[in-house]
């Protein structure tokens, strides 16, 4: 059981927590290491816990400390050296219509609905196959973050959400869902490049992206955002120094 909120003078508390399933090996144990969610600090502490390689879930701050595996390594891309790859220009090329908006972290039918029909094709039992409007608020949303919906719409029509969060430093990109019957068009990809934009013309240094596991199929595309640094577990880095090629 987590403790209550602490004094203002004292440190944010920091929980193991126990073995759980891998959400990303099957079969593997994991742990985490979890800021206290009821500490009402939290959100004034949030933007340097992204500078140690914690990631947001919910109202959930946390970052990977498994026996034995660091597979699991913080990268963000520094937005100012940023530029697109042949592959990457060709998604913007092809998506040069979707109109993209920065919009309240709401929940709506249309939202919820595209969620959902992402979740049941893209992760098919996973255990997010029945999340449904709580679920939609707590994981995407939470309480406290300041967190933005970047929409990506064509003719009217929505085509994929990207959930972000922003402090004055920098925007973490905390969960993107779009439409399957699209998946060939890179929207995935196109979202992030969106908020690389959209941070760059904000003056914000940083996107965060998450982790990065090598040979993972669902997480080894982040590699191709260039530069991009990884954190070692004390300092960023290139993330060539990290993953040689």
């Amino acid at each position: 059981m987590l403790a209550p909120a602490m004094r203002e003078d004292e440190h944010l508390r920091l929980f193991h927590t126990g073995d759980h399933p891998c959400g990303y090996w099957p079969g593997r144990v994991a742990r985490d290491l979890v800021f206290d969610p009821h500490d009402e600090r939290l959100a004034g502490f949030y933007p340097q816990a992204l500078e140690w390689g914690f990631r947001r879930s919910g109202d959930i701050v946390y970052r990977p400390h498994c026996v034995g595996c660091r597979a699991c390594v913080a990268v963000r891309i520094p937005v100012d050296g940023f530029r697109p790859d042949r592959s990457q220009r060709r998604c913007l090329q092809r998506n040069h219509a979707v109109e993209a908006r920065v919009l309240p972290a709401e929940r709506n039918a249309e939202r919820l609905a595209l969620y959902r029909r992402y979740l049941c094709t893209r992760h098919p039992g996973g255990g997010m196959d029945d999340h449904g409007a709580h679920e939609f608020d707590q994981f995407l949303v939470g309480s406290w973050a300041n967190t933005r919906f970047l929409e990506l719409r064509e003719d009217g029509r929505l085509l994929a959400v990207a959930v972000t969060d922003i402090d004055e430093r920098a925007m973490s990109a905390v969960y993107t869902f779009y439409d399957p019957d699209q998946s060939a068009r890179g929207l995935g990809t196109l979202a992030i490049l969106r908020q690389v934009e959209w941070a760059r013309r904000d003056g914000r240094r940083h996107l965060y992206l998450g982790y990065w596991i090598a040979g993972h199929g669902k997480m080894d595309y982040k590699r191709r955002f260039r530069p991009l640094e990884g954190f070692d577990g004390r300092r960023w880095r290139p993330f060539e120094e990290i993953a040689p090629a």
